[in-house]
């Protein structure tokens, strides 16, 4: 497919001018997906190879929702054909926020997410697990172990030893709050450990995001339940310990409700983490972005919500989606002096559309930006473009 590029001359909020970027137009690979319409996807890089999970309807009349998996060895220029991977047992339940999740080390790979329980909006975990690149699926268990409980916002990461790690909300505790747990797979998604409590007492509704730093590290990002800011939990030991939490962004925001709102991270080479984070405390309601060397919130709009980061090159990236007279839309900005300032905000995404939760990734010199969007009567799509 021949693509436009479009030009754009970035400027830093302190008005020093940038190296001009790139971007190129929006790409909707409907023929690649063959789904009516996207509830939920999840992107998972390893090596050259982009690896893609998608849940979604494939007529208007269904009411049982599809799961596919396909790749790209070109940054998402071509994908695969898919293969269903729908565990006929139960019903998924996946959506923006919740989404079905994927990880891979070599030809091992692992899925995982929500079914619906008895209860509506309510289920266990399942996993499912591929040896052979994902030609072929098979049936895994639930990390969770209680297969009767209610897990939720569940992240998944493969570590360079192919250990595979998991976190997840819990049914409610004793003291009336859902829970933080972890557990990891040995043997690539086969079995899990016996799961780990992190903290009995975090927010209810916010996705979890787990990363590995270059020092091999573990780290999951998530929303604390009081204050409800986002809070850093690490492990040095591949998951066994872990050390005492911290807060990144100290907003002290306390609100008795779901913001539905987590968080991205991403760690340089030095080991240094970048996350964005959005708080709804009054004053300061919006998006920031953060990192351990300064640990100084820096806005990036108070509009801005849903959000993801990388690092490309000497640069580092940001999307999110925004509310805006033209519809909400997908937005980016960067940052050549490690976050201390930003470059106008520019959108990506077209006008007069709902396009919402971006997710970047990132390579040597390149970035793939990918979102769900709904056009005026027109069903959810996945879509997608190039940040160079």
């Amino acid at each position: 497919m021949i693509k436009t590029m479009l030009c754009a001359s970035l400027f830093l909020v302190s008005c020093t001018t940038i190296t001009p970027q790139n971007f190129s137009s929006t790409f909707y690979p409907k023929t690649s997906v063959s789904l009516l319409e996207i509830n939920s996807f999840d992107i998972y890089k390893d090596g050259k190879t982009l690896h893609a999970l998608i849940s979604g309807l494939k007529t208007e009349k269904d009411n049982v929702q599809t799961i596919r998996y396909l790749n790209s060895t070109d940054n998402g220029k071509h994908w695969s054909s898919p293969v269903d991977i729908q565990n006929t047992l139960s019903s998924a339940l996946a959506t923006r926020g919740n989404d079905v999740q994927l990880a891979a080390n070599g030809q091992n790979l692992v899925a995982i997410w929500q079914t619906q329980g008895e209860i509506p909006n309510s289920g266990a975990l399942v996993s499912v697990y591929s040896h052979d690149a994902g030609k072929t699926w098979n049936a895994g268990k639930n990390p969770a172990v209680d297969n009767a409980g209610d897990q939720s916002h569940v992240d998944l990461i493969a570590d360079k030893n192919g250990v595979f790690h998991t976190v997840w909300l819990a049914d409610p505790e004793e003291n009336g709050y859902q829970s933080l747990r972890y557990a990891r797979s040995m043997d690539n998604g086969e079995n899990w450990k016996p799961p780990i409590k992190l903290d009995d007492s975090s927010c209810s509704c916010c996705w979890n995001t787990l990363a590995v730093s270059p020092n091999d590290e573990l780290h999951v990002l998530y929303r604390d339940m009081n204050p409800r800011d986002m809070t850093l939990l690490s492990s040095s030991d591949y998951g066994d310990l872990w050390q005492s939490k911290k807060t990144v962004g100290q907003f002290d925001w306390h609100f008795d409700g779901c913001p539905h709102v987590g968080g991205g991270i991403t760690f340089d080479e030095n080991n240094d983490f970048y996350a964005s984070v959005w708080t709804g405390e009054v004053s300061k309601s919006g998006l920031y972005t953060v990192n351990s060397i300064t640990n100084s919130p820096v806005k990036i709009g108070r509009n801005a919500t849903h959000s993801d980061i990388a690092i490309l090159e000497n640069r580092v990236v940001v999307v999110w989606d925004e509310m805006s007279v033209e519809g909400t839309g997908i937005f980016t900005a960067q940052s050549v002096d490690k976050g201390a300032t930003w470059s106008t905000p520019r959108r990506l995404s077209a006008n007069s559309t709902n396009s919402t939760h971006p997710r970047i990734v990132a390579s040597e010199n390149n970035a793939l930006i990918l979102w769900t969007e709904k056009q005026p009567k027109q069903s959810n799509q996945w879509a997608m473009t190039w940040l160079n």
